[in-house]
């Protein structure tokens, strides 16, 4: 339960990192609110999984899913740059969140 609880937290991580595009500098009330609420339910929620993880890889592994899902809603929402350099290391960074997970450790 406390990966599925990480991962809910990763997505909400992603949420409010690109909620903060559409904040305008917290000048809209409901994209504010949005990016608020989001970002203090991924915190909760990792200070949740924290509880049965190792912090480093909970906390590397959040960090991840919100970096991966951010950069590629940036190219999708924001017409970011698409690089084949760029591509291979949200690549890399992929495989890393599933490296941490297979090697954590913890059974489950």
């Amino acid at each position: 339960m406390s990966w599925v609880l990480l991962v809910v937290a990763g997505l909400l991580e992603v949420c409010w990192a690109i909620g903060l595009k559409y904040t305008d500098g917290f000048s809209k009330l409901l994209p504010s609110l949005f990016t608020v609420t989001a970002l203090i339910a991924s915190i909760g929620l990792l200070a949740l999984a924290a509880r049965s993880l190792p912090i480093g890889t909970a906390y590397a592994v959040w960090v991840g899913i919100g970096a991966l899902g951010a950069a590629i809603l940036g190219i999708v929402l924001f017409r970011e740059p698409v690089t084949g350099s760029r591509l291979f290391f949200l690549a890399l960074l992929f495989i890393s969140i599933v490296g941490l997970k297979l090697t954590s450790g913890d059974g489950r």
